[in-house]
């Protein structure tokens, strides 16, 4: 006789703090775009971090969770109607991962659960809006973020972690998000990067963050976050939940080192800018492989991340695409390096629900062969397919209607002036000078005639040393 449900205190007090610690990340994530970006942008920069909270949060109580995780449809989403928001679920039954025979689940109530997965589908969302950076409508990026949550974020989530084709059928690991969020949300940015085209001047001026403390205090933010982000994702507290904890950190600090060392030997200076970077992307490698692999190689893998986002943040020249924050070379190439190291490096002697729970088998290096290595490519295939292609279709059609980029005046007057009436930085004088602060700052009104300067090669990129 199965006993009656029971909450697990200890489960549900570390998931309702990986929550917050999650949600924590997409101001981290503002602070960390706004200071890479110009100072004439970097309120609607942020500004579409938090919209992103507002939008994606409300979608996914009334129709993205039961999408993602109600019962599988077709291996390509749940059922629409299984939490739909006009439900509730407080009956003491209503714990996730209930069964008859296991009424308590994980212990853990099912509004919790839902909570956890909702701040995944935030950030998911605003990772994308780097790449876009300094020329998109408001308007039309919440259109954006609309259609690209309910087309693909949502059965994406169903499909790596909701019963769907990539989890349960082709048996890919995905531990935290490196197929669901990073590949995914990487492969987006370059779809609505293509659409919007470049930035004016770009890459013959020179963009530079115009805050490097933001940036540092956003990566620091994230870096915390993260924490809940990877640990938070075994859902119990167990010792996996603690190697994941453990790798993260590990990965993360490996991937300074590797990011700052590439710099010292490109550029003969390590910097802030190149450490804060780093740091991210050694936390998006470990992101899939956290919970899946040994310490030993969370360092390697943050090193290889870390120096590999360095020189990949450099395609978008060698290409021709203006992915403005390096969404691409530090969140898709990451995310790829994370999911395929796990079809060399997964190993069931440090989580058994590898094969146990997912079906997965262990890596290259641990005697599984090639076979997992197949199934983690093939699933990073199928995403960014599927995301750039809809990101392209969706852009391209809101381009058409009500126009997703910004006019060219105001683009170079400052889209924070021309989306939202206002400027991050008042540089109005204590003097009581009529002289505006937006004037003075650059923006709109009458400009200084500018110094003549020597004639330069105009196709010739200028190095802007930022990346996210």
């Amino acid at each position: 006789m199965p006993e009656a449900p029971t909450i697990d205190g200890g489960n549900t007090v570390w998931l309702l703090v990986s929550t917050a610690l999650v949600l924590l990340m997409t101001p981290g994530l503002a602070l960390f775009y706004g200071g890479l970006n110009r100072s004439k942008g970097v309120l609607n920069m942020m500004m579409m971090s938090f919209s992103a909270i507002g939008l994606i949060s409300v979608l996914w109580w009334f129709y993205g969770f039961s999408v993602a995780f109600g019962s599988d449809v077709n291996g390509l989403w749940g059922d629409p109607g299984a939490y739909l928001g006009t439900k509730t679920f407080l009956a003491e039954t209503d714990l996730w991962g209930a069964t008859a025979e296991n009424p308590s689940g994980i212990g853990v109530p099912l509004y919790v659960f839902m909570a956890f997965q909702m701040v995944f589908a935030v950030i998911t969302v605003a990772l994308i809006s780097g790449a876009i950076s300094d020329r998109a409508k408001f308007a039309g990026w919440l259109l954006f973020a609309f259609g690209w949550a309910t087309l693909v974020y949502f059965p994406v989530a169903h499909w790596v972690w909701g019963g769907g084709i990539i989890g349960a059928k082709l048996h890919a690991l995905d531990f935290a998000g490196g197929t669901a969020v990073h590949i995914n949300a990487g492969a987006a940015a370059l779809g609505v990067a293509l659409v919007l085209g470049k930035r004016i001047g770009w890459p013959r001026e020179g963009m530079k963050p115009h805050n490097i403390p933001l940036v540092a205090l956003g990566a620091g933010l994230l870096w915390f976050g993260w924490f809940g982000f990877n640990a938070g994702s075994e859902l119990t507290v167990d010792s996996v939940a603690g190697l994941a904890f453990l790798n993260t950190q590990l990965a993360t600090a490996a991937a300074v080192l590797g990011w700052l060392l590439v710099e010292r030997i490109k550029d003969g200076r390590p910097t802030m800018v190149g450490a804060s970077s780093g740091a991210v992307a050694g936390l998006v490698a470990i992101t899939p492989a956290c919970g899946f692999i040994a310490p030993w190689a969370a360092v390697l893998l943050g090193i290889v991340a870390g120096a590999v986002c360095a020189l990949a943040i450099s395609l978008k020249y060698k290409l021709g695409y203006d992915d403005s924050l390096d969404v691409v070379g530090v969140h898709f190439v990451g995310g790829w390096i994370g999911s395929l190291w796990l079809g060399f490096f997964a190993t069931n002697s440090v989580n058994g629900a590898i094969s146990d729970v997912v079906g997965a088998s262990d890596g290259l290096f641990y005697g599984g062969g090639l076979t997992q290595l197949g199934r983690q490519a093939l699933a990073g295939l199928i995403v960014t397919v599927w995301s750039a292609g809809v990101a392209w279709l969706l852009a391209f059609a809101i381009e058409k209607t009500i126009g997703f980029r910004v006019s060219a005046e105001a683009e170079v007057d400052g889209i924070d002036v021309a989306e939202h009436a206002e400027s991050a930085y008042d540089l109005s004088p204590t003097t009581g000078s009529s002289t505006s602060a937006f004037a003075m700052a650059g923006i709109g009104g009458t400009r200084p005639t500018p110094e003549p300067a020597d004639e330069a090669d105009e196709s010739a990129p200028v190095s802007e040393k930022v990346a996210g």
